[in-house]
């Protein structure tokens, strides 16, 4: 979706820092995108898309994970409709050796955003599964995978013990 630029003002500069912030994060250039985006948050203090990254690149670049984990918290609660404020927050959880914050967070976004491709993938790369009902078979045989939905669904999803 196209941002809405005011003719009256100049072109903000958070967005530019924003877009620089992407890059950096993309090359792997944690701290130069940290401080981009925190430029970002001085022109726009309530986005929540830079505090998701912000979050995000402060636990990259700093491992500073409680700062990290409220930043990406304020903005999934600003964007519940969103899926990269949550997968910003899983990331955290997954940097800060928490995973199963980190797949509570990605069902929680499912539930709120729906069946979104990136929340899924996100679960399958973190890993964590059950042991398949029928041991003796591959996980992929049918009957497990019948009987595996249905054990999610009496059971829920896996939780932290």
């Amino acid at each position: 979706m196209p941002l809405a630029i005011d003719a009256a003002c100049p072109v903000d500069a958070g967005v530019q820092d924003f877009k620089e912030c992407l890059k950096n994060l993309r090359d792997g250039h944690h701290h130069e995108g940290l401080s981009r985006v925190r430029r970002a948050l001085e022109v726009a203090p309530q986005n929540p898309f830079y505090m998701s990254y912000a979050g995000l690149l402060t636990a990259l670049a700093e491992n500073r994970f409680t700062e990290a984990e409220t930043l990406c918290k304020v903005a999934v609660a600003a964007k519940r409709n969103h899926a990269q404020p949550y997968l910003n927050l899983a990331e955290v959880y997954v940097q800060a050796r928490r995973p199963f914050d980190a797949i509570e967070t990605l069902e929680r976004g499912m539930m709120s955003v729906g069946r979104d491709l990136r929340l899924r993938r996100s679960l399958e790369n973190i890993g964590i599964r059950r042991e398949p009902v029928l041991p003796s078979l591959r996980r992929s045989h049918f009957l497990n995978r019948v009987f595996g939905r249905l054990r999610h669904r009496l059971l829920g999803p896996l939780k932290a013990k």
